[in-house]
């Protein structure tokens, strides 16, 4: 086994360090309090191609290797999580089904101009009565002469108030049939599709998050993604990759805490000496750094899986359960060992906190992680 990435991936990591610390990091703070989403900053991303590693060079991507695109999500989710969500999601949800799903026709017109960050592209799944129950989708799309016209709301959309088209699912069958839901292309400027971003967040509160309404949204038969009533499998096949780069957040915001403690652990004096000095202080962050590594080395392994082509579901649930449940931990004990001070917004472990708790429900929540690890497992009756 060999646990050195290549030097595209090094070069990637260090591109994306640079562009999180010159460019994130300074008003991460900042944007977290009030709220504010910098569209700004995902579009100098796209600038400067990291929205790109993963595509094909065909369609004005790098080329590039999940690998590479993992340890980009993790650097940029180190500095400002609410960026690496905004960041994942537009790759992952939003680009990634053009890419597997789409015709070459509809790469040209709507995952280039994503790719190169002229807009976001976002992925429009969860409504009000179908969140872990996917299949339960209320969304309906019916057949109208020369189009499709889509009737419902969908909820928890990230980057929707600044995407150029949203990748949406609807049932395209009658309630008593087989299930059969339809992924539709939906430009951003169709006539009855509204987006309101007016969530107020416990955590992730510079991420854009919106609900989305379609009334009687009508869009043409080539916007249909895929083969129609294949919907469903093709955004459960999409999730698996969406696993890979929240688990990477993960790394990142536990990274994150990890840097943090150890900088305070050595700055802080009590009773006369370092708390860094004291065991309790020491094992907290030794189980730390534990967890960062074995949660970056399950991410990196789904994520070469994937790279080789082979099976790698049931270690992206793996790599996202544990790396959400591990950011958790770091950013509690990261809080702890911060004291009354880590309880205040001058140190930035309290926003740790509150970011990392979204990771143990979006894209999967922990419970549904565990489903998917079980049923792998040949588990069928769970």
């Amino acid at each position: 086994m060999d646990f050195d990435w290549g030097q595209d991936e090094e070069l990637i990591r260090r591109a994306a360090r640079d562009f999180a610390e010159q460019f994130a990091a300074p008003g991460a703070r900042v944007r977290d309090e009030s709220g504010t989403f910098s569209f700004e900053l995902m579009r100098e991303m796209g600038k400067q191609g990291f929205f790109g590693i993963p595509f094909s060079e065909e369609w004005g991507g790098a080329g590039g290797t999940a690998v590479g695109y993992a340890l980009a999500v993790e650097e940029i989710s180190r500095v400002d999580a609410s960026l690496g969500l905004g960041y994942a999601a537009h790759v992952s949800l939003g680009c990634a089904p053009v890419d597997r799903f789409g015709t070459a026709e509809q790469k040209r017109r709507y995952l280039v101009p994503a790719i190169q960050g002229a807009y976001l592209a976002a992925f429009a799944l969860t409504e009000p009565e179908a969140g872990s129950d996917a299949g339960n989708t209320q969304t309906r799309a019916y057949e109208d002469g020369e189009a499709w016209v889509i009737r419902g709301e969908k909820c928890y959309i990230t980057n929707a108030g600044h995407a150029g088209y949203l990748v949406t699912t609807a049932r395209t069958s009658a309630a008593d049939e087989t299930r059969r839901i339809t992924a539709f292309i939906v430009p951003r400027e169709s006539p009855g599709l509204a987006v309101r971003c007016e969530y107020a967040k416990l955590g992730m509160r510079s991420s854009e998050t919106c609900e989305v309404h379609f009334d009687d949204v009508r869009v043409p038969h080539d916007h249909v993604l895929g083969e129609p009533g294949k919907g469903l499998r093709q955004f459960l096949e999409i999730l698996d990759g969406g696993r890979i780069s929240i688990g990477a957040l993960g790394v990142g915001i536990a990274q994150a805490a990890l840097d943090a403690s150890l900088a305070y652990a050595n700055q802080r004096r009590q009773f006369g000496q370092a708390i860094s000095r004291f065991q309790a202080i020491q094992f907290k962050i030794a189980d730390m750094a534990m967890d960062v590594e074995i949660a970056r080395t399950l991410v990196l392994k789904a994520a070469w899986l994937k790279d080789q082509r082979r099976p790698y579901g049931k270690e992206a649930a793996m790599a996202k359960l544990f790396a959400s449940e591990a950011a958790m931990r770091a950013a509690s004990q990261a809080v702890q060992i911060h004291g009354g001070a880590g309880y205040m917004k001058d140190y930035p472990v309290e926003r740790y906190l509150r970011d990392a708790k979204l990771l143990e429900i979006g894209e999967g929540t922990s419970e549904i992680q565990r489903l998917v690890i079980a049923r792998h497992l040949g588990l069928s009756g769970s």
